[in-house]
Parts: structure tokens; sequence; C-alpha cells
């Protein structure tokens, strides 16, 4: 009786015993459960990340910068859409012409050699009284075309102002409008061919009125000496009045 109790109450024990055999057989270890925090690790992730933001950001602006420095270098050699030359050529060549139409005696140093050695020298006492008329004449001739050019190549200047105006205009309208380095230096430049063809034209002006007033000069000093060799020859006794028949009518 008591073995059979003993067996019966160790039965019992195994049965109520087995759950909780069971659930600690199958629980999960307690480590499982537990989140481990580690702040230093935190923080070095955290730094980490930051400074690999902040080359990431390093490196955009800089490619940014790159972008700009080639935008600024496309720009700088972008050439000026305007050119001033062919009308600036225009208005030197229009100049030049008048210059070259000089009259009698042009602007070339052997043909004035020339002239002035035939018209302007001394005056042959030899001449007759008919040659030396006809000297006087062409050299107020040449006074006179020396005078009419420089008035024409006065009228031309003045009429290449208001293209030289409008070219201006244009010129440092473009000027400001630049957009890099190439065009304003081209509109610069063309500012300057324009200022060299107001020179030229001065000079051409300047060129003009001084012939005329060296031709004017050469006629006076010319008209002296020819006036001094005709008093000479007034003045010179000569055979005196000889008489000679006259025939007043016809038959």
């Amino acid at each position: 009786m008591t073995f059979r109790r003993s067996r019966a109450l160790v039965a019992a024990a195994a049965i109520l015993s087995a759950p909780l055999i069971s659930s600690v057989a199958f629980a999960p270890p307690a480590h499982a459960w537990r989140v481990v925090f580690d702040p230093s690790n935190y923080a070095k992730n955290v730094l980490t990340a930051a400074r690999t933001l902040e080359q990431i950001n390093n490196q955009i602006v800089q490619l940014q910068n790159e972008a700009q420095m080639l935008i600024n270098q496309a720009r700088n050699l972008t050439s000026l859409p305007y050119s001033a030359l062919q009308q600036l050529q225009q208005s030197v060549q229009r100049t030049q012409q008048l210059l070259e139409e000089a009259q009698n005696i042009a602007f070339d140093v052997q043909q004035i050699d020339q002239l002035f050695q035939q018209q302007y020298g001394n005056i042959d006492l030899s001449a007759s009284e008919q040659q030396l008329v006809a000297g006087a004449r062409s050299r107020w001739q040449n006074t006179v075309g020396g005078l009419q050019d420089a008035l024409r190549v006065q009228a031309g200047v003045v009429g290449n102002i208001e293209t030289n105006r409008a070219q201006m205009s244009a010129l440092i309208g473009q000027s400001q409008g630049a957009t890099g380095a190439l065009q304003t230096a081209q509109a610069g430049n063309q500012l300057l061919a324009l200022q060299a063809q107001q020179l030229s034209d001065l000079t051409a002006v300047v060129a003009a009125n001084g012939r005329a007033i060296a031709l004017s000069e050469a006629e006076r000093t010319a008209a002296a000496e020819q006036g001094r060799i005709q008093r000479q020859r007034f003045l010179t006794p000569g055979s005196g009045y000889q008489p000679g028949n006259a025939r007043m009518f016809n038959n």
C-alpha cells in the first residue's frame, strides 16, 4: 500500500511538473529580449555620418564652382556679334579718295618737286610776256584748285560725322551689354578704330588746308618774282621808239 502510494505520488508529481519543465525547456534566453545601447558607439556613428555629409556638400560646391567657371570661360570666349569695321573702312576710303582727286598738284613728293621746279622756281628772264602770263595763270589755277580741294575734304569729313556718331553709339551699347572679357575687349578695340578713323579725317583736313595755304604762298612768292622781272624789263633801256608805216584803210 505504501509502495503503491509512493508510485502514485511520484507519477502525479511527474505529471504536474511536466508543463513547468516544458516551459523552461522552450523559453527563450533572457539576453534575447534585452536591447543594449552604447552611447560611445552611437556618437562615433553620428560623427562619421556628419563628416561624410560634409564631404559630399563640399564636393557639390566644388562641382558648382567648376561649372560656373566653365560658364564664365564660355562667356569670356564669346565673340562680339557686331562689327563697325566695314563702315569705318568706307569712311577712310572716302576721305582718301578725296585726297587722291587733288587737282594739278597731287599729294606726291616726286610730282610736287617736279612741278614746283617748273612753275614756282626761278622765273626765266628770257621768257616772253605771253609765257610769263601763262605761268602766272597756271599758278593761280593751282591755288584755286588747292582751295577747292581743301573745301571738298572738309565737306567729306563733315559727312562722316553722322556715320561716326551712329557707330560710336552702337559700340558703346555693345560694350555696356558685353557678357564676357572678349566682347568687352572687341568693343574697346572697335572704339579705338573709330578714334583712329576720326584722327585720319583730321589729318586729311590738316593736309588739305596746309596744301592750299602752301600753294597760295607759293603763288604769291612767284608773283612777286615775276613782277620784279617784268619791272626790270620795263626799266631796262631798249632800242627806243622806231617809227613804222600804219595803214588805216584797206584801200
